[in-house]
């Protein structure tokens, strides 16, 4: 009698089989869907709001590693309104001590270019971080999540 030969799976085939499964891990659909609701909300404001509403939604309801991203999200979206009501002080405050218009419009291009480019920075992160089946080290940082952004190839 021959025995059958049963193909054992490589460490490869264990790899796609575990990346397979994170790839459709609950909750990592409505994750994608509010990083697109942020980086939208560069056009809409309506969609960041939206966003974070669904990620308070969705926080404890999926795998443990999109929770990470979940905290993030909500987290990016609570630190931009409070860094946005910071910058409309302070410009409100320009106006009443009555500094020179080129001052109040500088610090107000500046600061709100700065905000901007760290939403985005945090969604880009978020997005790459989520698209490689990675959680967020530290989804409450201040900056990016714990992770190191280079700019070379």
């Amino acid at each position: 009698m021959h025995a059958e030969r049963i193909p054992m799976p490589t460490p490869v085939d264990n790899d796609r089989d575990f990346a397979s499964q994170k790839a459709n891990s609950p909750g990592r659909g409505a994750a994608i869907l509010i990083y697109a609701f942020y980086l939208g909300s560069v056009m809409a404001v309506v969609t960041a709001p939206l966003g974070v509403a669904i990620a308070h939604f969705k926080l404890g309801r999926g795998a443990a590693w999109v929770d990470s991203h979940f905290r993030f999200q909500i987290r990016t979206f609570w630190l931009g309104v409070v860094a946005g009501g910071i910058g409309l002080l302070l410009w409100n405050l320009l106006g009443y001590f009555e500094a020179p218009p080129g001052i109040a419009w500088a610090l107000g291009y500046l600061f709100f270019t700065a905000c901007l480019v760290w939403m985005v920075g945090r969604c880009g992160v978020g997005i790459h971080r989520l698209m490689a089946n990675r959680p967020i080290d530290n989804p409450r940082s201040l900056g990016f999540g714990g992770a190191v952004v280079t700019l070379h190839d």
